[in-house]
């Protein structure tokens, strides 16, 4: 982080520069789920990852950013096991070696990181790689990789304007520069049909096999269950394992792409991938830990990492929903960096949220400020109070709420917020 410039810097020629020197890893490795999207690609990283590992295949999985810690970014698949997180030599190792290769020019981390992801996966034994896009999808260091066996694109919404463009079509048609001409193109649920217009002109274009979220595929709730459907039949599974019923559609998307990637999905596989599948920071439900202990006593508490307005929807439908199962005063806990859109992002708590307290992030030099950010939030109709952390804000909910029913308190607006909280509970990702 010192040697190199935060960020990103859109462009191939550098990466591809780098690869070359290194044998050109990206060429050796295993077939590629390659996903865009500006919510859910994680989210659909994990579905994919559960459902190759509930087959017995190895399964390689990049993701970005890391919450904790930065092995996080690469899980090395392990036959017929969860695979595992990178070790410190080998990772140690990777890194020195694209730092030699790359001989002191100029590079961003994100670039550096994306090096060592391919000499990681084309090095170590697996049957498929997961890999997500960092921003973006044209010019992602990610998109190196010619011949995916499937591209997948998540739901399109207003993020990372200044590098991508302040209209959904427009990010659409950044997000759909991971195309490659004649390979499968799996579209997943897209709330604006400009967006949809977009991804699907230019998968035509590219004569992609193409299938798309309610138009080829579906997903839905059930007597409480998950019902996928396509043109191969319909599957009877449970709900996932991850809560919110975006989920389902997360799930749904992430099953059709492992057929189009030419894997098997029977009924077991998809049941076991639907109990098994993980993914930290995002709707995860904090119990126990060192932080923790400072929350109301029999109080529900829930981390997410999702920091558009887009993802705030989807969140709010999630906190909605568990209202409706029980109801809870919902409070929340909110930190941001200034890239984001924090009204926006508040816009969707305002008819649910009993009030919010604004905190740091720790370790960030683009963190909004806390009164800020509490501004944004009584300019979306919230009330606000600033806090100094998410310790000093627990303890805030819990004296405003002794006399009251235990509360629901949803911590979230950055993935970077999402890290701290891990951290500092004790939960570190694994």
């Amino acid at each position: 982080m010192g040697l190199h410039p935060k960020g990103y810097d859109l462009s191939l020629d550098r990466i591809r520069r780098l690869l070359d020197v290194l044998g050109n890893p990206q060429a050796r490795l295993p077939p590629v789920i390659h996903v865009a999207g500006t919510n859910g690609k994680g989210s659909a990283t994990a579905f994919c990852r559960a459902l190759l590992e509930a087959q017995g295949l190895s399964v390689h999985v990049h993701t970005s950013p890391h919450l904790v810690r930065w092995h996080e970014r690469y899980r090395l698949g392990v036959k017929g096991g969860p695979g595992r997180l990178v070790e410190d030599e080998l990772f140690a190792n990777a890194l020195r070696r694209v730092a030699d290769a790359n001989g002191g020019k100029p590079i961003t981390v994100f670039e550096i990181l994306t090096a060592v992801t391919f000499i990681l996966f084309s090095e170590q034994p697996a049957d498929v790689a997961v890999i997500e896009v960092g921003l973006g999808g044209r010019f992602d260091a990610t998109n190196v990789i010619d011949k995916p066996a499937v591209s997948i694109i998540q739901p399109i919404s207003l993020d990372h304007q200044a590098y991508l463009g302040d209209r959904v079509e427009l990010i659409a048609a950044e997000k759909a520069g991971i195309m490659k001409r004649g390979i499968p193109v799996v579209i997943g649920h897209q709330e604006f049909d400009g967006a949809k217009d977009v991804l699907i002109s230019t998968a035509e274009r590219l004569g992609c096999p193409l299938t798309v979220f309610a138009q080829d595929f579906l997903g839905y709730e059930e007597f409480g269950r998950l019902v996928y459907q396509d043109e191969f039949g319909l599957m009877d599974l449970p709900l996932p394992r991850l809560p919110g019923r975006h989920q389902i559609g997360n799930a749904a998307t992430a099953i059709r792409a492992v057929k189009a990637a030419g894997f098997p999905v029977t009924d077991q596989i998809a049941e076991k991938a639907m109990l098994s599948v993980e993914w930290p920071g995002r709707l995860q439900r904090l119990t126990e830990g060192a932080l923790i202990e400072h929350a109301p006593v029999g109080a529900e508490i829930w981390l997410d990492g999702g920091h558009n307005p887009g993802a705030g929807e989807v969140i709010a439908e999630a906190m909605a929903a568990m209202e409706e199962k029980q109801a809870r005063p919902l409070h929340l806990i909110v930190g941001m960096i200034n890239t984001k859109d924090p009204i926006g992002y508040f816009r969707a708590f305002t008819d649910i949220a009993h009030e919010v307290y604004t905190v740091p992030i720790l370790g960030s030099d683009v963190g909004l400020d806390p009164v800020a950010l509490a501004q944004s939030a009584a300019e979306a109709g919230l009330k606000a109070l600033p806090m100094s952390s998410v310790g000093e804000a627990l303890e805030a909910i819990r004296t405003r709420s002794a006399d009251s029913a235990p509360p629901r308190i949803m911590i979230g607006g950055s993935l970077y917020l999402a890290g701290n909280v891990l951290a500092q509970n004790g939960t570190i990702p694994t």
